[in-house]
């Protein structure tokens, strides 16, 4: 899913403008963004945590040319998906699998009947 469609669906399920959906959707982005620029942790119950990780400098090696570049240490974003949400992934997938044997890729309409229930 992509920002665009996931402002075409908020815009859809409250029913109202796009471009009341689409600045709704760019606020939660940006709180989120915000709070992990401070430092602090995100803790959506039922979905997940976002928080920051410290990577340590490393001595990296440019691939064309092979030469030894110093890597500084870094934050980056981590997300980690709560039970509740994996236990979701999960059973969908295995409701899909039992219903398709054969491992080909279900209907995009069945996805949409799989993630109703």
């Amino acid at each position: 899913m992509t920002k665009a469609e996931l402002i075409e669906e908020v815009s859809r399920v409250v029913e109202m403008t796009r471009k009341d959906a689409e600045v709704i959707v760019e606020t939660i982005f940006d709180s989120i963004v915000n709070s992990l620029h401070k430092g602090e942790k995100i803790e959506i119950r039922g979905f997940g945590s976002f928080r920051t990780r410290q990577r340590q400098p490393r001595v990296g090696r440019n691939p064309k040319t092979g030469s030894r570049v110093e890597v500084p240490s870094k934050r980056i974003p981590y997300f980690k998906p709560s039970k509740e949400l994996r236990d979701l992934v999960n059973h969908v997938a295995q409701q899909q699998a039992s219903a398709n044997p054969e491992g080909l890729p279900a209907s995009p309409e069945a996805n949409l009947q799989g993630s109703t229930s």
